[in-house]
Order: structure tokens, then sequence, then C-alpha cells
């Protein structure tokens, strides 16, 4: 009992002081895990860990699939996540701050399909429209009656099952789904419709009512975001 107590004693700091922040495994080249020892990696997780450094705070940073992050956050066994869409649902749930970048959310299809554009949400009814399953994309899109397929954990699962034709039309993030796509090489098999669905910010997310830290956040990105200090991270990720 009393090892228990003392190693119970030197942990109990860490996870006092220190933030634990977690973030989409499956979220190239914005986060994703890299190399046999499954580092963190991507544009997001530097533009956080570049903040957090500004704000002096020490923290553990992971990433998991998406639906445990956000059961994380929920249930207190993280102090911050991300990279949460800007959307209503998200700003009642959250305390949202950013945004840490914006990024296009756009459909994509395969060249078999004859869709040129789409104008209203009623043009996409006669397809099957894939997106990950627990993901927010834009609010009038989100409550459209359309035939979806939410099946898919990860977007690279979805690009895949877009090019296996198992779906019609897809929506995600542009600098994202062209990133599974050239991973399959397979430019060539795909289009991006010209109108965006929406230009989507993107924030890092605290539990509602966790206003202290998420200014502390805030106050650092901000400093970071008026001197320039994250351009370089951006353009080298090519956003």
């Amino acid at each position: 009992m009393l090892l228990f107590c003392l190693l119970l004693g030197t942990a109990l700091p860490a996870l006092a002081d220190g933030w634990r922040v977690v973030g989409d495994e499956q979220f190239a080249p914005y986060s994703f895990q890299y190399g046999e020892d499954r580092q963190p990696r991507g544009l997001d997780v530097e533009v956080v860990q570049a903040v957090l450094r500004e704000a002096g705070i020490e923290y553990q940073l992971r990433l998991y699939p998406w639906a445990r992050v956000k059961q994380m956050l929920a249930l207190g066994d993280a102090e911050m996540a991300f990279q949460f869409a800007g959307t209503p649902e998200r700003k009642a749930q959250y305390e949202l701050v950013g945004p840490l970048r914006s990024g296009a959310t756009v459909f994509m299809t395969t060249r078999k399909i004859p869709l040129a554009d789409w104008h209203r949400l009623e043009d996409l009814r006669p397809y099957v429209v894939g997106q990950v399953n627990g993901y927010a994309y834009e609010g009038a899109f989100d409550r459209f009656e359309l035939v979806r397929d939410s099946s898919a954990q990860n977007p690279r699962q979805l690009v895949a099952m877009l090019l296996a034709g198992r779906i019609d039309i897809i929506v995600g993030d542009r600098l994202q789904l062209m990133h599974f796509v050239r991973e399959q090489r397979a430019e060539q098999q795909v289009r991006i419709l010209p109108r965006p669905l929406v230009e989507m910010p993107r924030y890092v997310a605290f539990a509602k009512g966790d206003s202290a830290r998420a200014q502390r956040f805030a106050s650092a990105l901000q400093r970071l975001q008026r001197a320039g200090k994250l351009d370089a991270i951006y353009r080298r990720w090519g956003l």
C-alpha cells in the first residue's frame, strides 16, 4: 500500500500540471502517425505544438480514432482535442478556440459519374454520398435528406470506397482527400466538383465551461498568428 501511494504521489503532479491533448489519427496531412514509434505528425500537430510551447504549457499529445477523441474529451480523459469543424452544433457542445486554419470542404466523385457540378443539395439526391462516421461537415448538408453511406471510419477508407465504386460521391477536406488519392496514384480517376460545400475553419476544443484553458490557448495562438510565426508551417504542408 505504501509503494502504491508513493507511485500515485509521483504521478499526480504530471497529470495535474500537464495537458492531455488528443487529435485524429487518420486526418493526414493534418494529423497522422508516422514511423515505427507512431509519432504524431502533420500540419495541425505542428501548429498545436507551437501554440502550446508559446503558452508555456506542458503536455502529452496523442492521436486516436476520431470517435475516441470525442469520447475522451467528453469523459474528462483529455483537456484539449483537435481538429473540430466550426459548426453551430460544435460551438454549442464545446469551448472552441481558433481557427487554427481553414480548409475547403468539397465533393469528390469519379469520372464515371456524370455530375459536372452541384448548385443545390437536391442535385446530390440521385447519388450515394459517402462520409466519415461521426464527422460534421456543414449544418444544412448534415441535416439534408440524402442517400448516405457513413460506414467509413476515416477519410482514407472513404477514398478507397469511392475508388472501388461502392459509393458515388464523397465529401471532405480538399487537401486531405487529394492526399489519399495520391497515395493510390489515382489522380486520373477522380474529379472534385468545382463548387465547394463550405470553407470550413478548424478549431481546438475544450470541455464546455473550461474557459481558463481555452483563453490561455487562445492568447498564445493570437500572438503567433499576429507575428506571422505559423506561416512557415502552413507553407511547408502546402496550405
